[in-house]
């Protein structure tokens, strides 16, 4: 006989100070600070996120979300005059029913939503609009626009950088730049959140990783609002990931081969670039390459196949990035980690500072 045992959300709770969640980015991208986890020994150090560059050797593979974010929260009026904000989440297939023939129609939210209805067109100045083709199961919506021009011009001009909702201001010109790794790729700008760990790298940081010998591969997850959703349910196991488009190459499956062949160790930035490695199938120990969306949801007594450090920014009390790196270091130990980093003033989520797994 199998016995199941719950795991309540309240033990993935903490209690973080609101002056502690930053609001803006660091003057500059790796002046952030680094908290270095060792799961061997459980020694604890701050350091210079600069410093990543001493945790890597030769032979390494630091693996980056090579995902771009975009402007996804548009703001247009109703023909009454009321402000509407349209928050595009996702690109539909050409062929979903309800769009128009030929275009993409969008998956995305509506605020507020109790009074707009199905076929209403939301105006974006005096030439542009998107109309709001009808509401989804989900509470979500079907948004089509009238051409690819349109989509264009009303994203390029009215669509704002979707800021997560712990930061109580409005995006500003900085953060189309700040909220973006400088490995993003302009042909993947799917994401409507950033990779956030992979925020505190510079170019010249990226430079100095590679002159060490170590590989820099790159993989995709586009990262969908699901990232910010919290576990509402009280035992973990009835919380479900929403699913993410994510990519890893025949190029990026091969490096890690060899890699791990040779006896390199694989460091991933970020959560999404876990799930993404984590999701991969493993033929006698050879990863192999693949492209659909992904649904992993990572949580204590999950075998980690392909990860063996993580480098990750703080995260939210009662969320499932929280709970998945408790299944990499431990929950206790996550905790008093946390506990430590608030008694040291650190900054948490993501415009704050950064922690390494090893």
């Amino acid at each position: 006989m199998v016995y199941y045992y719950a795991v309540d959300i309240k033990l993935f709770d903490y209690h973080l100070p609101p002056e502690l969640i930053a609001q803006f980015p660091a003057k500059r991208r790796d002046d952030s600070r680094l908290m270095v986890l060792d799961r061997t020994t459980g020694e604890l150090e701050i350091r210079p996120f600069k410093s990543i560059v001493n945790y890597l050797h030769k032979g390494d593979a630091l693996v980056i979300n090579n995902t771009r974010v975009f402007k996804a929260r548009l703001i247009g009026t109703r023909k009454t005059g009321g402000k509407v904000e349209v928050f595009l989440v996702k690109a539909l297939p050409a062929n979903t029913t309800g769009g128009k023939k030929g275009l993409r129609p969008w998956e995305g939210m509506v605020h507020p939503s109790g009074r707009v209805k199905e076929r209403e067109e939301i105006l974006f100045g005096k030439n542009y609009k998107l109309k709001l083709e009808k509401r989804l199961d989900s509470g979500r919506w079907l948004v089509s626009f009238l051409s690819k021009g349109v989509e264009r011009a009303i994203i390029g001009k009215y669509g704002h950088t979707p800021l997560p909702p712990y930061i109580g201001r409005a995006d500003v010109a900085r953060d189309a730049t700040r909220y973006q790794t400088v490995f993003a790729r302009k042909d993947k700008a799917q994401a409507v959140a950033a990779p956030t760990a992979g925020l505190h790298f510079t170019k010249d940081l990226l430079r100095k990783i590679r002159a060490k010998g170590v590989k820099i591969v790159e993989i995709t997850l586009d990262v969908g609002p699901g990232t910010f959703m919290p576990v509402k349910s009280h035992d973990i196991e009835e919380h479900k990931i929403e699913p993410e488009f994510a990519s890893l190459s025949v190029r990026a499956a091969a490096t890690l081969n060899k890699v791990r062949k040779e006896g390199g160790k694989v460091f991933a930035v970020g959560t999404t670039s876990v799930r993404t490695l984590e999701s991969a199938a493993i033929n006698s120990g050879t990863i192999n390459p693949f492209t659909n969306e992904i649904d992993l949801y990572i949580k204590p007594g999950h075998e980690f196949r392909v990860v063996d450090s993580l480098l990750t920014n703080f995260h939210l009390p009662r969320s499932s990035l929280l709970i998945l790196i408790s299944a990499l270091a431990g929950r206790e130990r996550i905790i008093k980690v946390y506990e430590e980093a608030i008694k040291n003033n650190m900054r948490f989520y993501s415009y704050g500072d950064a922690m390494l797994i090893l």
